[in-house]
């Protein structure tokens, strides 16, 4: 199973972004979708996640300026990035849960894409 994120770049403050995740291999069924970003001298942190349901989660740093969605033709997971901000700046990974068979998957994660936000 391979993640291919895409759509990083460098944008203004206030300007906007969207990330997309491709994700192809042996799956039969994506669980849970999300995105998660690691700035330097911090942690890696949960941006959003969204459920096969369709239920979302988001961190509050980006409630309000954030959507995430997915599109399981695709087995896809989208990221529109509004209102972007400097401290937004970051290495932007996917990573889904997926499932081989019924009895075996796990957690993949893509390579990353960067984001930067400067004037």
């Amino acid at each position: 199973v391979q993640l291919q994120a895409s759509g990083g770049g460098l944008v203004q403050p206030g300007g906007s972004l969207r990330l997309s995740c491709v994700a192809s291999g042996s799956i039969l069924r994506i669980n849970t979708m999300g995105w998660y970003r690691h700035a330097d001298g911090k942690p890696r942190e949960l941006v959003a996640e969204i459920t096969k349901e369709g239920s979302t989660n988001y961190a509050n740093f980006v409630k309000g300026r954030f959507t995430i969605s997915r599109e399981d033709a695709k087995k896809a997971v989208f990221l529109q990035m509004n209102s972007l901000r400097p401290e937004d700046t970051a290495l932007y990974y996917c990573v889904a849960s997926i499932q081989h068979s019924d009895f075996a998957g796990g957690s993949y994660w893509g390579q990353g894409t960067q984001v930067t936000v400067s004037s």
